[in-house]
């Protein structure tokens, strides 16, 4: 498993204390510094069943400055907004738990991170 944070997150160091606690085997990805790439995310989407829209900080700087919340939420919009999120990774919601199943999760709550640690 892997988990995507920003240390100066409280809900990120949240689910690595939950995490710890539980004994779990996963690796730590700060996506601020190691950032990923377009197919990255949307492999990470394509495990969330979610959208590039659905995993957008759009209160962040970064995306008022590009004005993220007026664009298209559709099929064509996608790959604009994914470019979005590999060029600007504040703006990607955290933490983000990839479990061993293939699946992943938004592990914004210690419910999240317990369902990710039943799926490996």
């Amino acid at each position: 498993m892997e988990i995507w944070i920003n240390p100066a997150c409280s809900k990120c160091r949240g689910a690595l204390r939950l995490l710890d606690e539980e004994g779990a085997d996963y690796t730590v990805r700060r996506y601020l510094e190691d950032v990923p790439s377009a197919a990255e995310i949307r492999a990470v989407l394509d495990r969330l069943d979610l959208e590039p829209w659905d995993i957008t900080r759009t209160q962040e700087p970064a995306a008022k400055e590009l004005g993220v919340k007026d664009w298209p939420r559709d099929a064509a919009s996608r790959d604009r907004w994914i470019e979005a999120l590999a060029t600007h990774p504040k703006l990607i919601q955290r933490p983000i738990i990839t479990a061993d199943d293939g699946t992943a999760v938004v592990a914004r709550t210690d419910e999240a991170v317990r369902e990710a640690l039943s799926r490996s």
